[in-house]
């Protein structure tokens, strides 16, 4: 014989299947999860049409935490139970089985924000020396990765680039970003001197007598595409041993870690990369920071020595 929680949950996917139209896996993913809540009620003694908000929110931190028996839920899953319990306590509000919603002010975790891959100075130095030889192609290639871990150009702002938005002799480049806005990037010797190079001997031999404008250009003498952009990464972090998947993200966000790990301030990263908002260029401090204990704990001799009991 059902219990009246089951019979609520019953009640609750008919209604959401024949006046919802939900589609049978997400019928079931609702019943596992009412029932996977029944179960946590149960052990607390506690019955649905009673709980109340602190009753929600333990199972939700039981959820994002584990328990020996389980490990912890992601905070998207975290966040699909919840916004199921909301539905379903709509439901028994609605059908005045309660008269409060416990879940009325429920805040759910927040989805993780995953934090950036970024390469080590080993690991950038490989990449940046992968393009090797004299010819157009590998000019061309170290230029362009040159440019980007310089100056942390977005992969559409490096395809835009035309050869007047780069100043050699005062070293900066002018980034066209989103918005239409224009920022103004400095670009360090080295990254400058790839430059000279791939314009001197590189981009003629593409482009011969076309009046291309484009700074960065493919075989054919055309403006190089962010599908070549991606290939020409993923070809040179492949021949330095990095991972294959390895995007022009990533030289940004590398960017912007060592500046700061450098001893830069927020504010000014803000300004090369082009956020809008200092948080988004906030991500790259918590980075900065794990790095520095990483090199804390290799370094210092007493940081990861046992301590006497």
């Amino acid at each position: 014989m059902a219990t009246d929680f089951e019979s609520q949950v019953l009640d609750f996917l008919a209604f959401m299947e024949f006046e919802r139209g939900l589609a049978r896996n997400t019928l079931q993913a609702y019943r596992t999860d009412l029932l996977q809540y029944g179960a946590f009620l149960a052990e607390h003694d506690v019955d649905a049409t009673e709980a109340g908000p602190a009753d929600v929110s333990d199972f939700l931190a039981a959820l994002a935490t584990g328990n020996g028996d389980s490990a912890p839920c992601s905070a998207a899953t975290v966040n699909r139970k919840a916004a199921c319990l909301r539905s379903f306590y709509r439901h028994l509000r609605r059908t005045d089985v309660i008269s409060d919603d416990p879940t009325a002010n429920l805040s759910a975790p927040r989805r993780g924000r995953k934090l950036p891959h970024v390469l080590n100075q080993a690991e950038i130095g490989r990449l940046l020396d992968s393009p090797r030889g004299a010819d157009p192609a590998p000019l061309r290639d170290r230029a362009l990765l040159e440019v980007m871990y310089a100056s942390g150009l977005r992969a559409s702002e490096v395809v835009g680039l035309e050869v007047g938005d780069v100043d050699l002799d005062r070293g900066f480049v002018r980034a066209h970003g989103k918005g239409s806005k224009e920022r103004i990037v400095p670009l360090g010797s080295q990254a400058a001197a790839a430059v000279r190079r791939y314009l001197r001997s590189g981009r003629p031999e593409f482009v011969g007598t076309s009046d291309e404008r484009k700074l960065f250009v493919n075989q054919r003498g055309g403006g190089l595409t962010r599908q070549g952009l991606y290939k020409i990464i993923r070809r040179h972090a492949k021949a330095a041993g990095l991972d294959g998947k390895m995007s022009p993200h990533t030289l940004r966000h590398t960017f912007a870690t060592h500046l700061l790990a450098g001893g830069c301030d927020l504010r000014s990263v803000q300004e090369m990369l082009g956020h809008a908002d200092v948080a988004t260029t906030q991500l790259y401090t918590h980075l900065s920071n794990d790095e520095i204990k990483d090199i804390y704990f290799k370094a210092h001799p007493r940081a990861s020595a046992k301590q006497p009991t």
